[in-house]
C-alpha cells in the first residue's frame, strides 16, 4: 500500500487596518485502498491544520485557530473535498469567535464542500460565538454526488455570557447531484428584523441545525420527530426534505442546552 504524504502548510497572516486578513484552507481526501489519505492539507492565515488518528476508513482533521478571526474587515474560506469513495471528518479545537474588526466592514467565512459518489463528509466543528459589536456573513456551499453521504451540523451563540449579540446572516445551500436540496437564509441580532420576537428565537440565544444527507433515506423515509419537553430549555424538530435528507434545526437559551438537542437528535428514535 503507497501512502501519501500531507502536504501541510500555513501562510503568514496578513491582517491590516483596512482590508483585514484573506485567507483560504483547503482539505483533499482521497481513497486509497481500505483508507482515506489526505494528500492535500493546507492551512492558510487563522486556520492551523491538523490530523488527528483516523477512524476505520475516516481520515480526520482538526482546524486550529492560529490567530484571532474573524474580525471586521477579513474575508476566510474553507475548501474541502471528498473524493470517490474517501471518508471525511473534519472538527475544530475551539469555539469560532466573531468579534468586531479594526474596520466597520463585516467578515466573512465561506465553507465550500464537495462530497464525491460513494464519499461521506462529516462537518462537526465547535460552535460560532458571535460577540457583541460582531458583523458576520456565514456561509456553506455544499456539492454532493448522488451517492454521497452528509453529516452537518451548524451552531450559533448569540453574545459571550452577560453581553448582547452581535450581527450574523448565513445561508446554506446544498445541491444533490446539480439539483439544488436545501437553500436557506437567516440573520439574527441588531439589525435584523424581528430575530428576538415569537415566531424566530424569542428569548433563546443559541440556534443550531444538524443536516443528514443518506440515500438510504429513499427506501425510509425518517418521520418528524420533536425534541424537548420544556419550551423553557431548548426545543429542536426534525423535517424530513424532498430528496434523502433530514434537517433537525433547534433553539435553546444557550450552548450546552442547544448541544443536548442536537446530540439526541442524531440518536435512533
Amino acid at each position: 500500500m503507497t501512502l501519501t504524504r500531507p502536504q501541510t502548510t500555513a501562510s503568514a497572516p496578513d491582517r491590516t487596518a483596512l482590508g483585514g486578513v484573506r485567507a483560504t484552507a483547503r482539505i483533499l481526501a482521497a481513497a486509497r485502498g481500505s483508507t482515506t489519505a489526505l494528500p492535500v492539507l493546507d492551512g492558510d492565515g487563522p486556520f492551523e491544520l491538523r490530523r488527528l488518528r483516523s477512524h476505520g476508513t475516516q481520515a480526520r482533521v482538526c482546524i486550529v485557530g492560529a490567530m484571532t478571526a474573524p474580525l471586521g474587515g477579513d474575508r476566510l474560506r474553507i475548501e474541502a473535498t471528498a473524493q470517490q469513495g474517501a471518508a471525511l471528518h473534519i472538527t475544530s479545537a475551539a469555539a469560532t469567535l466573531a468579534l468586531r474588526g479594526p474596520t466597520p466592514e463585516h467578515a466573512t467565512y465561506d465553507v465550500h464542500l464537495t462530497v464525491g459518489d460513494h464519499a461521506q463528509l462529516h462537518w462537526l466543528p465547535k460552535p460560532l460565538i458571535c460577540a457583541a459589536g460582531s458583523d458576520l456573513r456565514q456561509t456553506w456551499t455544499i456539492d454532493l454526488a448522488p451517492t454521497a453521504r452528509l453529516v452537518l451540523r451548524e451552531e450559533q451563540i448569540l453574545g459571550r455570557t452577560g453581553e448582547p449579540p452581535g450581527h450574523v446572516i448565513t445561508r446554506l445551500t446544498v445541491r444533490r447531484g446539480g439539483r439544488t436540496l436545501l437553500d436557506q437564509q437567516a440573520a439574527y441580532g441588531p439589525g435584523a428584523t424581528g430575530w428576538d420576537g415569537p415566531a424566530v428565537l424569542a428569548d433563546n440565544r443559541a440556534t443550531g441545525q444538524l443536516l443528514v444527507v443518506d440515500p438510504d433515506f429513499e427506501e425510509n423515509v425518517p418521520e418528524i420527530h420533536l425534541l424537548g419537553d420544556a419550551a423553557q430549555h431548548g426545543q429542536a424538530v426534525l423535517t424530513p426534505l424532498a430528496g434523502p435528507a433530514t434537517l433537525v434545526t433547534a433553539i435553546a437559551p444557550d450552548g450546552l442546552r442547544l448541544r443536548h438537542l442536537l446530540n439526541a437528535a442524531q440518536r435512533p428514535h
